[in-house]
């Protein structure tokens, strides 16, 4: 099952365990990207598509669970495989309940978390909605083409910075859903301090600007809670 275009995120804080499960997985034939803590993990899932995630449980700034619930909120159809030293029933049920679809306890085989993965992606295999892997979005007589930072309106053509795209993408994958501030700020950024809060509301309040041009697309405010993307 496995090819070179099956990329694996690893989020995994013990250095010796996650390189060798990275140096496993990438002679195997995947393309492994090793992250040491669930904001890192995180920020590294909004930027890239996987197909695949193994997560440790007890990840340092973010633990694996919580992680879980992010991604799934990005993309809820991305397998996810939970390693931890926990083995208490409880801790499997939440394990499940935060979007895992396996559970290995620490110590485990290499060999079986291989098997394990092949099995997971056999039964995923060509499940693909992830809008992250499109590049290009319509938002009424925009077209915002995320890859090379351009917001296309018939009347103009704008260049934005990557943090402006990043926020631009996020909302357009949360369309016409409530997208939360911290969620932005974690993927985003990497925090969400206050201060950093204050850059967002800036950011949006530039993204407004931009879109002006179409009053049918609205960055609408959610109080306290975040923003949410409307195309009529």
């Amino acid at each position: 099952m496995s090819d070179q275009k099956t990329s694996i995120l690893l989020v995994e804080d013990d250095q010796n365990l996650g390189f060798v499960v990275q140096d496993t997985l990438k002679r195997r034939g995947y393309n492994v990207h090793l992250c040491r803590d669930g904001k890192e993990g995180l920020k590294q899932f909004n930027e890239h598509p996987y197909d695949l995630c193994v997560l440790d449980v007890m990840l340092p700034q973010k633990d694996g669970f919580s992680l879980a619930e992010d991604i799934r909120s990005i993309n809820a159809q991305v397998p996810i495989v939970f390693l931890t030293a926990k083995s208490q029933t409880e801790d499997r049920i939440t394990g499940f309940k935060s979007g895992g679809d396996d559970y290995l306890t620490k110590p485990f085989s290499h060999e079986e978390l291989l098997l394990r993965i092949e099995a997971i992606l056999r039964r995923t295999h060509g499940r693909s909605d992830d809008p992250r892997a499109r590049d290009r979005f319509v938002l009424g007589n925009y077209v915002f083409d995320h890859r090379n930072l351009h917001l296309i309106h018939p009347e103009e053509e704008r260049k934005l910075t990557k943090k402006e795209a990043e926020v631009l993408r996020l909302l357009c994958m949360h369309q016409d859903q409530v997208l939360p501030r911290e969620l932005v700020l974690n993927m985003v950024w990497g925090d969400d301090t206050y201060f950093l809060g204050r850059s967002l509301d800036v950011f949006i309040s530039r993204l407004r600007k931009y879109l002006k041009r179409d009053a049918n697309v609205q960055i609408v405010n959610v109080h306290g809670v975040g923003f949410k993307l409307q195309v009529d």
